[in-house]
């Protein structure tokens, strides 16, 4: 098992809209044999850390899984933890997409660069 973070995300308004309105969540199980399963938690963080997102998703060998959340908030903080035999092969990427459903590079992580140890 590995609880990985994406640590808090600012997410201030800019000319009064924020520049992250939804944010696409890619998770990939790259092994050809185990399965393995993510438990993501999304936190809106303002003074305080509320809940917001709680989802298992289950992943078969060599599956794809795109989550898309509610994001347009100050502030937040994705907290993944992965189980199951396959758990050391699954990959995650945390994307922020404006109100067009454009990438905002800013707010991009993904488990090649960003994503730590919680």
């Amino acid at each position: 098992m590995a609880v990985l973070s994406s640590g808090p995300i600012e997410n201030n308004p800019v000319n009064g809209v924020r520049p992250t309105q939804q944010l696409l969540i890619k998770l990939i199980n790259t092994s050809s044999t185990d399965a393995s399963s993510v438990l993501i938690q999304g936190y809106f963080l303002n003074g305080t850390r509320t809940l917001y997102v709680l989802e298992l998703v289950n992943l078969a060998p060599n599956q794809v899984a795109t989550r898309n959340y509610f994001a347009n908030l100050n502030g937040y903080e994705f907290v993944f933890e992965t189980m199951g035999a396959g758990a050391d092969e699954t990959q995650i990427s945390l994307w922020g997409r404006n109100a067009a459903g454009q990438f905002v590079t800013a707010q991009r992580l993904v488990a090649e660069e960003n994503l730590g140890a919680g």
